[in-house]
């Protein structure tokens, strides 16, 4: 039965069990929140969200107070912006004054409060916060000073990553979040996913920079300088520069990145289907071999991590395919160097993705090469949005462009590698032929389509019934990692993500983003497997070239040698 109550003297409905934040929300009624996310159980500390309800002292906080028949509300009434105001006020009093110089400029929540709550003149003054940067993480920057101890990266961390590598130290006003005995991320169990900085209000944390690096070798004329862009970050840059979200923007984005200065642009969903062609191989040779299965994917580096920390006994359950960002890397530094007679020491390799801890992954000393990183830089998404706007570039006036060959030409198995379950599907299309020597009827595999934190399916391969699962955020891989330790026997091959959803939601995407884009996001990938002509990653001329002569097959030696690596277990403190 609906509930009735009175907001702003009019009257809504409101399912049994809302809160009064669920309520507004649903018929359209803003009402601003700082440490509330939707899907967590509330908490109720900022107070921004409090309401005056007729009958009640005092005001209620609206996330966290149960909607109640006949319940009379005010939402915005003088006494509840002023409330407002205050907190946003007593939150400015210590934060620091940098505005023009933070990350978020323009994107900044406290910002915005501000702006909206009418903040103009300082009535609070206190003592500015005064904590050392945490710069010590390859991936993530650190700012305490920044932090209105909202707690929504803690509890994200916790939560969705089951990493709590970060939490609440101290009482009081003494109260700040740190790692454990205050050592820096880079000694922390961060796994560098970067949900973090996603949920973050203000420019409390953020990426680390490699803008300034990647300058300053554009403009070294010895150094040729190539970039590689992911599947997921053609359809997530739009966001960033006014279209609307989920478009394709990837023959524009080759071309701005042409006028930035790299000489060579690839495509790096074409070493997701080189990445497909050695993984499912790898899983037949386990599958028939007696080899070690359940097989999980390596291609998210920030799984690899918790992994190394908190699964290490199922370490040899890891594929040894290296991810597509240093797959391509590896053949851009020796098979195309070879090709165009360039030294690969004078290569300056960059690689744009949606994450964060490919930042992590491109300094790891397995992926080098006699010393020379397959990688050398790595932007995010928003970086590379950054780097477009300081070229002065308008995306809206320039013509498409392809990507460069032989290493730009994709399948489009490779392209839905950007969202979860996409690895899985393009291995089962490649797995199905190498086993059969048919392709699939359909190609889609839609039980392992979808947003949902956890997927599986049996799959039918020839004679071979393959269980196949995929999950996104690492509380999910955890449930599932247990329930494989506790006996578990029907799966012979996992995807593990760690970004809720894949790589369209990774840490290193547009902050703001809403349910609703990361959606249309995986919409425009799957429209792009519909409409391609070539949908799996064994048919791509170019990777049956690369193998005809230069790698030989699939789990061959010089594959082995360039394509795959291992792990090990890491300490945790």
């Amino acid at each position: 039965m609906k509930l009735t109550i009175e907001v702003n003297n009019n009257k809504i409905y409101a399912e049994p069990g809302d809160t009064i934040l669920d309520a507004l929300n649903r018929h359209g009624i803003s009402v601003p929140t700082l440490c509330h996310m939707k899907g967590f159980f509330p908490t109720g500390a900022c107070r921004m969200c409090v309401v005056e309800v007729e009958g009640r002292r005092n005001l209620v906080t609206a996330c966290s107070e149960p909607v109640v028949n006949g319940m009379k509300i005010k939402t915005h009434s003088s006494r509840v912006i002023e409330s407002r105001k205050t907190i946003v006020e007593l939150l400015l009093s210590n934060h620091p004054d940098d505005c023009l110089y933070c990350e978020r400029n323009g994107s900044c929540e406290l910002q915005k409060l501000s702006e909206d709550l009418h903040v103009r003149e300082r009535r609070i003054s206190g003592n500015k916060n005064k904590y050392k940067l945490d710069v010590s993480s390859p991936s993530l920057v650190r700012d305490p000073a920044k932090c209105i101890l909202c707690g929504r990266c803690v509890r994200v961390c916790e939560e969705v990553q089951n990493v709590s590598s970060i939490g609440f130290v101290g009482r009081g006003n003494k109260t700040f979040i740190d790692t454990m005995f205050n050592h820096g991320l880079n000694l922390s169990t961060c796994v560098n996913c970067g949900q973090c900085i996603m949920v973050c209000p203000t420019g409390a944390l953020k990426e680390q920079p490699h803008i300034a690096e990647i300058k300053k070798n554009l403009n070294d004329p010895s150094k040729v300088v190539i970039v590689q862009h992911a599947p997921a970050i053609s359809v997530s840059l739009a966001e960033e520069l006014g279209f609307k979200p989920g478009q394709n923007i990837v023959g524009l984005m080759n071309a701005a990145l042409r006028r930035i200065g790299f000489d060579y642009v690839f495509d790096t969903s074409f070493s997701a289907d080189l990445t497909i062609m050695e993984e499912a191989t790898e899983l037949i040779h386990r599958v028939t071999n007696g080899g070690v299965l359940p097989m999980i994917t390596s291609c998210c580096p920030g799984w690899i991590k918790y992994a190394e920390e908190f699964s290490h006994d199922l370490l040899p359950n890891l594929s040894t395919c290296k991810s597509p960002q240093q797959m391509m890397g590896a053949i851009i530094k020796s098979y195309f160097a070879e090709i165009e007679g360039i030294p690969k020491e004078n290569i300056y390799s960059v690689s744009i993705m949606p994450c964060t801890a490919k930042k992590f992954e491109q300094q790891r000393e397995e992926m080098t090469q006699n010393g020379i990183s397959d990688v050398d830089a790595v932007l995010t998404t928003r970086e590379l949005a950054r780097l477009i706007r300081l070229h002065g570039i308008d995306v809206h006036k320039l013509e498409p462009e392809l990507a460069d060959s032989p290493l730009g030409t994709r399948s489009s198995a490779g392209k839905i590698f950007g969202s979860s379950g996409g690895v899985m599907e393009a291995a089962i299309r490649s797995a199905h032929y190498f086993i059969t020597g048919k392709e699939m009827v359909k190609f889609q595999v839609k039980a392992v389509r979808g947003l949902e934190g956890r997927k599986e399916a049996t799959v039918q391969i020839g004679d071979l019934e393959v269980g196949v699962a995929v999950v996104s955020g690492l509380k999910n891989a955890e449930d599932l990692l247990q329930e494989i330790r506790n006996g578990r026997k029907d799966l012979h091959f996992i995807e593990i993500m760690a970004c809720p959803g894949g790589c369209i939601n990774g840490g290193g995407q547009p902050i703001g983003t809403t349910e609703e884009a990361v959606k249309a996001r995986m919409a425009t990938l799957y429209d792009i497997d519909e409409k391609d002509a070539i949908k799996v990653s064994h048919k791509n001329p170019y990777i049956i070239e690369l193998y005809d002569k230069f790698l030989g097959k699939p789990l061959g030696h010089r594959s082995h040698d360039l394509l795959h690596t291992h792990y090990q277990k890491r300490e945790v403190y």
